[in-house]
């Protein structure tokens, strides 16, 4: 799943680590910076890992900008992210830097645990809901973006000005840069105080990508049902008009998307209260789990027909 767990030496302890890097995604270098420690931390905190030991920066400076571009830049993004690992009570302690044509920015990161600090993604059981932190269309809300600046874009830039305004591009570009940019930390701390059942962080395989590989890593024989799905506004009515990412089948990539949790019904909206209140933004409950349907192909995960979007 989003770690490796292996067990130490030492009695009743585990060593958790994740690592993960991406290319520019905003044009924001300190928010990419940001982004891409909140992206690395994600893999733990999916698994209800709360505190972070260590981080190692991946870091690559590109050799196709000036060399005053690149300065400023790079030392944006690694402000960005040592700044976004303070904010995690962590701390960068190490890494690589290389050249490379294109900028890149990631991290390796660790915790040693004791077994009540992690929660395996692996204990769905049938009649537990699905719950999702963070709305989904962040490739779309990026790339619309840059369409507006891109030659080879022109023509998807002004099919696009048919159907939302400047203002409607940038504000949907915010709100994904915010949302990538906000930690999943405080969704791992909730998920221990409400006895979660498992969980996944959703980016580059999709929503439904993710949910596959969780259902499929759990013991019992159950599916996942989606039936509602939280998009950022006027998302779905680009991917309906303009150019197809297949939004609402749940393929299009994320990047540092919010946790995908099974629990109990019964604790699921108050998971989802007290995470608004502590990160100022909802959480949803977007499906269940329910007995495997197909004994033969085994667990699967779904999006019903006819999803309920909420635009959010």
């Amino acid at each position: 799943m989003d770690c490796s767990v292996v067990p130490l030496r030492q009695k009743g302890l585990f060593l958790i680590s994740t690592t993960d890097y991406f290319y520019p995604l905003v044009d924001d270098p300190y928010m990419q910076g940001m982004i891409g420690c909140a992206n690395v931390l994600s893999d733990l905190y999916a698994m209800g890992v709360v505190n972070c030991d260590n981080i190692l920066m991946i870091l690559a400076a590109s050799n196709e900008m000036q060399k005053e571009e690149r300065t400023i830049a790079t030392r944006l993004m690694i402000k960005g992210f040592n700044d976004q690992a303070i904010a995690a009570e962590t701390a960068v302690t190490g890494g690589q830097t290389v050249i490379n044509p294109w900028p890149i920015i990631g991290g390796a990161a660790t915790s040693v645990c004791t077994q009540d600090e992690f929660i395996m993604p692996d204990a769905a059981q049938v009649g537990d809901v699905l719950v999702l932190t963070k709305p989904i269309g962040i490739q779309i809300a990026v790339n619309i973006h840059q369409w507006r600046n891109l030659p080879a874009k022109v023509e998807q830039w002004a099919k696009l000005m048919q159907f939302l305004t400047e203002e409607q591009v940038e504000t949907a570009y915010r709100k994904a840069m915010k949302s990538m940019a906000r930690l999943n930390r405080n969704g791992a701390k909730l998920m221990h105080v409400y006895e979660a059942h498992g969980a996944t962080d959703v980016t580059g395989f999709g929503l439904i990508g993710h949910a596959q590989n969780l259902v499929r890593n759990q013991k019992n024989e159950v599916d996942f049902e989606i039936e509602r799905i939280p998009i950022f506004k006027d998302l779905k009515l680009v991917d309906e008009k303009v150019n197809s990412w297949s939004l609402l089948k749940g393929t299009s990539a994320e990047t540092s998307g919010g946790l995908l949790i099974a629990m109990s019904p019964d604790k699921a909206q108050s998971f989802c209260e007290h995470l608004e209140k502590l990160d100022g933004v909802p959480a949803w409950i977007i499906g269940k789990v329910v007995p495997v349907k197909d004994t033969v192909k085994g667990r699967h995960a779904r999006i019903v027909d006819n999803v309920e979007v909420l635009e959010i």
